[in-house]
C-alpha cells in the first residue's frame, strides 16, 4: 500500500484506455483502481476490505495501513441508508475512519444503492414503501427463526459488486474481498457464500485474532473502538443488544417499535400472519425489557447474525 496522494478527488476513479486490445491502464487515485481488476501497486489481483464499520473491519484497515495483511487497494463501505445504519456507525465512519486511514494511504470508499432513475433507494425507504414483501429477517411465529431477506443481498452484495465490476474486475478476473470474521465467530466464514466477482479471504483467521485482539489492535493505533455495525432496526440484534437500546435510546427504540407495528398491520391487511422483530413472538416494546447495568468487561459474542460478512464485522 502506498501513502502517496496525488491531488485528485479521492471520491473519483479514472479509467484509461489506450486501444481497443489492450487492457485498462490503472491510474492510482488514492486507493481505487481501475481497470482489469487489478492493482497497479502490485500488478496483483485487486484486494478490497469489506469495511462493515464495525471492530473486526476496523481492525483489517489498522492492519492494512501497517501493511500486515498485503497490498489492499480500498475498503468498502456499503452504505444501506443513513436513514437505516445506526447513526453511531455512520459517525465513526466518516469521522474517524475515513481521514484516518486517508492519512496513511488508504481510501475508505463509501458505495450507495442507486436506482435506474439516478435516485438514491435506502433500507428504509423500501421497507417504508414495498406493500408486498419485507426485504429484513423478521421472525416468524412460533418458531422465532428469521424469515427470508434480501436486505445483503440488494444494499451491500450488489451494490459492492457494481462498484468492483465498474473497476475492471470481471467473472474471469475477480477481486480478492477480505472479511472480518474473527476467531470467535469462524463459523460465519462457512455459511458465506461469496459473488462470482469476488474471491474472499479471512485475514483475521489466519492470523488467529479474536474479536478481543481486534479492539485491542484498535486501541494500538490511537483509535477509540467503534460500535457494533448493524442497522438500528435488524431483527438480528440479541436480545441484550435491544435491552440496551430500549434503556439507553428509548427514542430509538421507540422508533423500532413503531415500524414493527406497520409492518404488522400491513401483513394483517393481506393475510398473512404477523413477524416480529425478536424471536419471542409479540411485539418488541412487550418482549423487550430495559436492560439492568452492564457488568465491566463482559462483551458477550454475537450467536446469531448476518453471514455474508458486510454487517456485524
Amino acid at each position: 500500500m502506498n501513502g502517496h496522494h496525488d491531488g485528485l478527488d479521492p471520491h473519483r476513479a479514472v479509467c484509461v484506455i489506450r486501444g481497443r486490445r489492450r487492457r485498462p491502464t490503472i491510474v492510482r487515485d488514492r486507493g481505487i483502481m481501475d481497470g482489469g481488476g487489478e492493482s497497479q501497486e502490485t500488478g496483483s489481483v485487486m484486494r478490497v476490505i469489506s469495511y462493515g464499520g464495525g471492530v473486526q473491519s476496523t481492525a483489517l484497515c489498522v492492519l492494512a495501513t501497517q501493511g500486515k495483511i498485503g497490498h489492499v487497494d480500498a475498503a468498502l463501505f456499503a452504505n444501506v441508508g443513513d436513514d437505516s445504519e445506526h447513526p453511531s456507525t455512520v459517525k465513526y465512519v466518516r469521522e474517524v475512519m475515513r481521514p484516518w486511514c486517508l492519512d496513511r494511504g488508504l481510501l475508505v470508499h463509501e458505495t450507495k444503492r442507486v436506482r435506474r432513475d439516478g435516485r438514491v433507494e435506502t433500507l428504509l425507504d423500501r421497507l417504508v414503501r414495498d406493500t408486498r414483501s419485507v426485504p429484513i429477517p423478521l421472525r416468524m411465529d412460533p418458531s422465532g427463526a428469521p424469515g427470508r431477506r434480501s436486505c445483503t443481498q440488494t444494499w451491500k452484495i450488489k451494490v459492492i459488486t457494481k462498484w468492483l465490476k465498474a473497476h475492471g474486475v470481471t467473472k474471469e478476473n475477480p477481486a480478492t474481498v477480505l472479511i472480518g470474521f474473527s476467531t470467535d465467530e469462524a463459523h460465519r466464514a462457512s455459511n458465506r457464500t461469496p459473488s462470482d466477482y469476488e474471491i474472499p479471504e479471512h485475514p483475521l483467521l489466519d492470523l488467529r485474532l479474536s474479536r478481543t485482539d481486534c479492539k485491542a489492535i484498535i486501541k494500538r493505533a490511537g483509535l477509540s473502538v467503534p460500535p457494533k455495525s448493524a442497522c438500528w432496526f435488524c431483527p438480528f440484534h440479541r436480545p441484550a443488544n435491544w435491552e440496551r437500546m430500549r434503556r439507553d435510546d428509548p427514542e430509538m427504540f421507540g422508533r423500532v417499535a413503531e415500524l414493527e407495528r406497520m409492518l404488522i398491520e400491513r401483513r394483517k391487511s393481506l393475510g398473512k400472519p404477523p413477524m416480529y422483530m425478536t424471536r419471542f413472538g409479540r411485539p418488541i416494546d412487550e418482549a423487550i425489557k430495559e436492560r439492568q447495568p452492564d457488568l465491566v468487561g463482559l462483551d458477550a459474542p454475537d450467536t446469531d447474525s448476518c453471514d455474508e460478512g458486510y454487517c456485524w464485522t
